[in-house]
């Protein structure tokens, strides 16, 4: 798709996130992600039993198609009518299973992360390029062969690049497997290679739709970036990282519109225009949880003020101005968290309202199963670049809603409770229970 915001991965069929951050996630700090991502919970929380169903819903959508150690990426929805027929496994939401799973860090949610992991290693392995490069969404088929490997998108745009080589950088960190960590470095190579931009701010491209490269530049795309290039730094001790990092950490500081109070969206194709069609949520809370900068503390107010919306029983954000008629699950989870990393006066209370509605709709929302999150509030939420939301529950939107449960922020690295037990530097992973363990 042409959209000069986020990219093929968080197209209208995505969706929600839960969120239970805890009000003090992390101090700020200048460089984030030289701290742990993981704080005592303190002003906001979810039920125990809200969170075990969360992550029962994540094992049932892994073993829909296989369980045990074999290779395989994760279905992205349960698809509603309205939805249509969508089976497609959107890497973007791939890596934020990595992280939810790391996030908990029991034994088996571990090796959990490792099956997904490694099937996001099989999928680089045996994609057409040869090049380090990973496409945006694959088929779930499990990898028995290499001809199972499915491009349904082939779109290798720069966000969904950075939030795979992150999570790769996570397992690496985690279990020291180091097929984890080259291959996040063959994934860094491909963004700094094809997309590094020397027009304007700087920054990186979009990334390449198929073999057309995308021109326009995203703020979005580029916090990305800079979060996994920043830990791809910290854990290689390699400092062309941290310059790499600061090329995309300057563009998005070149998008900061300081009488609005809020983060534009990118440019256009010239790499230097302004693009003012849309104003979305997740650039003003994202680029505080990954800069930490309290310069741009007032991004997340634009949020609260610009995109608020009440639908029935839910509270929340849309996902852009352009329509605020049904809450969109996953910004209402980037506002909490973000309203826990900050911690202003009245911040934790706001978030734990934002949490409240997050964790109701996980058993109330049209089309919940009573685990998952639903993307939305309701059908055809637009993106406000031509795609919707649905009311379908989503492993995306369900990863972030553990994330915050558990207090981790994934543009940081990620010091989950638990080592991980039966990893090696052979990429071997301990036996899987299977989801029933947690049913």
């Amino acid at each position: 798709m042409s959209d000069q915001h986020r990219s093929a991965r968080r197209s209208g069929l995505r969706g929600p996130l839960g969120v239970a951050l805890a009000s003090a996630l992390v101090a700020a700090c200048a460089i984030g992600l030289q701290t742990p991502a993981k704080a005592a919970t303190a002003g906001t929380e979810v039920s125990a039993s809200s969170e075990a169903n969360a992550y029962t819903f994540l094992d049932n959508m892994m073993d829909k198609y296989a369980t045990g150690t074999e290779p395989r990426l994760v279905q992205s929805f349960v698809a509603d009518k309205a939805m249509g027929t969508f089976t497609d496994s959107v890497t973007y939401d791939d890596a934020l299973v990595v992280d939810a799973l790391l996030a908990r860090g029991t034994a088996d949610d571990i090796a959990r992360a490792q099956v997904i992991g490694n099937a996001l290693l099989y999928v680089q392995a045996h994609d057409s390029s040869h090049d380090g490069r990973i496409r945006a969404a694959y088929a779930p088929t499990p990898l028995t062969s290499a001809s199972k490997v499915k491009a349904t998108d082939p779109t290798s745009d720069v966000g969904n690049m950075a939030w795979v080589g992150q999570a790769l950088v996570q397992l690496y960190a985690r279990t020291h497997v180091t097929s984890y960590l080259t291959g996040a470095t063959d994934v860094a190579d491909w963004v700094r290679s094809k997309t590094y931009d020397t027009r304007g701010a700087g920054g990186y491209t979009g990334g390449y739709d198929g073999s057309s490269k995308i021109e326009w530049k995203s703020t979005e795309h580029n916090i990305d970036v800079y979060a996994f290039f920043s830990m791809l730094a910290q854990e290689t001790g390699n400092s062309a990282w941290t310059s790499a990092a600061t090329h995309a950490e300057t563009f998005v500081h070149a998008m900061w519109d300081a009488d609005a109070k809020k983060f534009w969206v990118g440019t256009d194709e010239s790499g230097v225009t302004l693009n003012k069609g849309f104003l979305p949520e997740d650039v003003n809370t994202w680029s505080y949880l990954a800069f930490k900068d309290p310069t741009y503390a007032a991004s997340i107010d634009w949020d609260i003020t610009n995109l608020a919306v009440t639908s029935g029983s839910f509270t929340g954000v849309s996902f852009g101005a352009c329509d605020r008629s049904k809450v969109w699950f996953e910004g209402t989870a980037h506002l909490a968290a973000a309203l826990a990393v900050r911690n202003a006066p009245g911040d934790a209370a706001k978030a734990q309202g934002y949490l409240n509605s997050i964790q109701l709709a996980q058993t109330t929302a049209p089309n919940q199963d009573g685990k998952g999150i639903d993307a939305a509030s309701g059908d055809n939420l637009s993106d406000c670049d031509g795609d919707d939301y649905y009311a379908a529950p989503h492993i995306g939107a369900t990863a972030w809603y553990l994330l915050a449960a558990g207090a981790a922020d994934p543009f940081l690295l990620i010091n989950g409770p638990s080592s991980a037990a039966g990893a090696s530097s052979s990429g071997s992973v301990t036996p899987l229970t299977g989801h029933q363990s947690r049913s």
